[in-house]
């Protein structure tokens, strides 16, 4: 079967004068119009493509890379608004259409929005909604505590921030845990430090426990490296000091130079922290 708004490995079935068409092991065919040809083929050879569809909305494929798949989450630009919607760039040929009721609010030409690309079971269609959080459940959990995960920044909130986790879940990276500043779409790498009653995930960016002190460390080093051997912080520093400079917290810093004393790659006084 070809699968509309996803990649598909198909073969070089038959030649046409638009183009060549592609079939799958079940016989399907799908078109791949010249522009997207190899100059060197033959038939029976495979092809990685996209399948989605044209302006007369039937199935064709390319070999372009769009911003977006099938049940994804990215940050597009809306390039245009007619009467029935808001058209998004997606890297093909034909826009991304995403209806006015699939958007949080009025999209404006020029503006970047994140997105889930979906495809509407009633048209046949792949559109696109900001409406992001009714595609995420986190009624019944993929993940469990301090599992490593993927993360898209999706909206900012008093607590913090609001996050997409592997593509499924809802999660909430609090304040006091960030230490870096995040933008709307952010692709990003996390762990769950704990979770809720009702299934609330707490996100944390990087690594917990000792997991951490290694990458931690080597930032430490780094910033010694680029300020002569010298940084003034110690255990005693302010928690804002120790996160502009090094985007980490003071408990996660106490830690990692800890580690670094232990092997004696530092030396600690009362100004600050110096190469050994």
């Amino acid at each position: 079967m070809i699968h509309l708004g996803e990649y598909n490995t198909l073969e070089i079935f038959r030649e046409a004068e638009q183009g060549v068409y592609l079939a799958d092991e079940a016989g399907n065919e799908v078109l791949l119009p010249n522009r997207y040809v190899p100059e060197a083929y033959k038939i029976w050879d495979k092809l990685e493509v996209f399948v989605y569809l044209d302006n007369e909305e039937r199935p064709v494929a390319t070999t372009e890379k769009p911003y977006i798949t099938r049940d994804d989450f990215a940050l597009l630009r809306c390039n245009e608004v007619t009467s029935f919607g808001a058209f998004l760039d997606w890297g093909l040929v034909k826009e991304l259409f995403c209806p006015f009721k699939e958007q949080v609010f009025k999209m404006k030409p020029g503006g970047w929005y994140l997105v889930h690309c979906y495809l509407d079971e009633k048209t046949g269609r792949l559109v696109a909604s900001s409406k992001t959080n009714r595609f995420l459940d986190n009624k019944n959990l993929s993940i469990k505590q301090f599992d490593q995960v993927e993360l898209i920044a999706s909206h900012p909130s008093e607590m913090g921030w609001n996050v997409i986790v592997n593509k499924k879940h809802h999660g909430l990276i609090y304040k006091d845990n960030l230490f870096e500043d995040i933008s709307v779409g952010d692709k990003m790498e996390g762990i769950v430090k704990k979770i809720r009653p009702g299934n609330k995930l707490d996100i944390v960016l990087g690594q917990l426990g000792y997991r951490s002190i290694e990458p931690n460390a080597d930032r430490i080093m780094q910033e010694l490296k680029v300020h002569s051997g010298f940084i003034n912080l110690n255990d005693k520093s302010d928690p804002e000091d120790i996160k502009n400079m090094l985007q980490m917290s003071k408990k996660n810093f106490k830690k990692a130079v800890g580690a670094l004393y232990k092997k004696r790659l530092i030396e600690i006084k009362p100004e600050g922290i110096y190469l050994a």
